[in-house]
């Protein structure tokens, strides 16, 4: 079944009315007919199963038949990926969906190439959130992450969230296996922990300056094993072992 996507505010109500890209997909690429049923996701934990009573260049409509609500993960994980080079990012973004993370913050280190404005980096935000969009009608992901701007990481820092853990992927001799520190996070507080970050840094990982300002505010350096990673492969393998860890 075709699913397509409509925030909370536009699925409220019994008939559905797409908007315009998803309206064209739905009628010029993938041709749907009155009657087929299709599923819509509002990002926000419901499926919708509706049935097509309308597919027209114009307008494209579709009458709810069922409503169902996935309870969100017990947990939060917030990807902080440093910007690669050309459109790696939207591959990290897509694997991360599928990967159930709750928010992706692109950040701008000090060996990452781009450098954007202010306009840019709304652009940018605008640009990667339909990615995190189209992901989620592929693997069924009822809740959709949230992209933020890009920001440096004296500016993420700077806001002074907390996290139950909070990661770095590190190529130092300091870094130990995340397990380490989920057992003894347990073996302390007598619950898993409910918010994990993972920092993934560029090629050529985060500068030392970087990684020192990240132990400043408590990060944990954790090991990718003794090959190096390149940071898309670097961004999967921490958010399998998180997501192994916190579901286990």
């Amino acid at each position: 079944m075709h699913r397509f996507f409509l925030p909370p505010e536009q699925s409220r109500g019994t008939t559905l009315v797409f908007g315009e890209r998803e309206g064209h997909h739905a009628a010029q690429v993938l041709r749907v007919q009155n009657n087929e049923e299709v599923i819509v996701l509002d990002g926000a934990g419901t499926e919708l199963r509706c049935r097509i009573v309308e597919a027209s260049k114009r307008t494209v409509r579709a009458e709810v038949v069922e409503r169902k609500f996935l309870e969100p993960l017990p947990f939060q994980i917030t990807l902080l990926q440093a910007i690669p080079k050309a459109k790696l990012i939207e591959s990290i973004i897509q694997k991360a969906t599928e990967l159930g993370v709750s928010r992706i913050v692109p950040i701008l280190s000090e060996r990452v190439a781009t450098r954007l404005d202010a306009d840019e980096a709304l652009g940018k935000q605008e640009k990667w959130q339909q990615v995190a969009i189209e992901a989620i009608k592929q693997c069924g992901q009822h809740w959709l992450p949230r992209v933020e701007k890009p920001v440096t990481p004296k500016e993420f820092l700077a806001r002074g969230e907390a996290f139950d853990l909070p990661f770095v992927g590190s190529l130092q001799a300091d870094s130990k296996h995340p397990r380490h520190y989920f057992q003894k996070f347990v073996s302390e507080q007598g619950h898993r922990p409910k918010s994990v970050c993972i920092w993934v840094g560029p090629e050529g990982d985060f500068s030392a300056a970087e990684l020192d300002l990240l132990k400043e505010h408590a990060v944990l350096p954790i090991t990718l094993g003794r090959l190096v990673l390149r940071c898309e492969s670097a961004a999967t393998y921490c958010l399998s072992i998180i997501n192994y860890e916190l579901q286990s």
